[in-house]
C-alpha cells in the first residue's frame, strides 16, 4: 500500500491541462464538420483557428439552440446521460469524461441519476423506437431552463442506421437539440467541451447544416 502511495506521489496529477493548453491524448482524433458537407456525414481535421478554449473545435451550436444555460448555471451544471440506442462506442467515451485523466468535476460538471435534478440531458445514438418514450420522459422530467446535447453521428443524423421503421433518425426528431458533438465516436475531450458549451463556459460556432 505504502508503495501506491510513494508511487502515485512520484508519478503526479496525470490529468489533462485541457483547456489552459491544447491537449489530444492518444488515440483521439479531433473531428468538426466540414462546412461544404450539408449532410453532416464528412469531416475534417481542424487545422487551422482557434475556439477557446483550446484549438480544437468539436461542438456546435444547432441552428434552434437556445443558447447556454443562463449565467448562474455556469460552474454547477448535472448531466443526466440517456442511450437512446448507441452502438457502444459512444458509451465507452461517456464512462471515460470522469476518468482522471479528464476529469469533467474540476469543470463543476456533475453526473445525476434523475432528469428531475439535471440540467443537461446528454444523449447518444439513433433514437429507436424502443428508446422514443423514455427519451420524452426523461425530457418532459427536467425543470426549465434544460439544454440538449447530442453527441455522435447517429444521434445527429441517425448515422448509418438513417430513419426506419425502428428508428427515428436523429434526436431532433424527438426532442429538440441545441448543441451537437459529431464524431463516431467522439473523444471525452469533445464530449466535455459540448457540456461546457451548453453551461456557457465557453462560446462555439454554429453548424453549417441543420441536424
Amino acid at each position: 500500500m505504502a508503495n501506491w502511495t510513494l508511487a502515485s506521489l512520484v508519478r503526479g496529477i496525470r490529468t489533462t491541462r485541457w483547456p489552459r493548453r491544447d491537449d489530444i491524448p492518444p488515440g483521439a482524433v479531433p473531428l468538426r464538420l466540414d462546412g461544404r458537407a450539408g449532410d453532416g456525414r464528412e469531416y475534417k481535421r481542424l487545422e487551422d483557428g482557434a475556439a477557446s478554449p483550446g484549438n480544437a473545435v468539436w461542438t456546435f451550436r444547432t441552428a434552434h439552440s437556445q443558447g447556454p444555460l443562463p449565467r448562474r448555471f455556469r460552474h454547477s451544471v448535472h448531466v443526466r446521460f440517456v442511450d437512446a440506442g448507441a452502438d457502444g462506442a459512444c458509451i465507452s467515451e461517456v464512462r471515460l469524461i470522469d476518468a482522471p485523466p479528464y476529469n469533467m468535476h474540476r469543470f463543476g460538471i456533475f453526473i445525476t441519476a434523475s432528469p428531475r435534478e439535471a440540467d443537461v440531458l446528454l444523449v447518444a445514438g439513433p433514437v429507436t423506437e424502443a428508446m422514443r418514450g423514455a427519451l420524452l420522459k426523461a425530457y418532459d422530467a427536467m425543470a426549465t431552463p434544460r439544454r440538449v446535447v447530442a453527441i455522435g453521428d447517429e444521434a445527429i443524423n441517425g448515422g448509418v442506421f438513417g430513419k426506419s421503421f425502428a428508428s427515428a433518425g436523429g434526436v431532433h426528431e424527438v426532442i429538440p437539440v441545441d448543441f451537437i458533438v459529431p464524431g463516431c465516436p467522439p473523444p471525452p475531450l469533445a464530449i466535455i467541451q459540448g457540456l461546457l458549451a451548453a453551461a456557457g463556459q465557453i462560446d462555439v460556432p454554429q453548424a453549417e447544416m441543420t441536424p
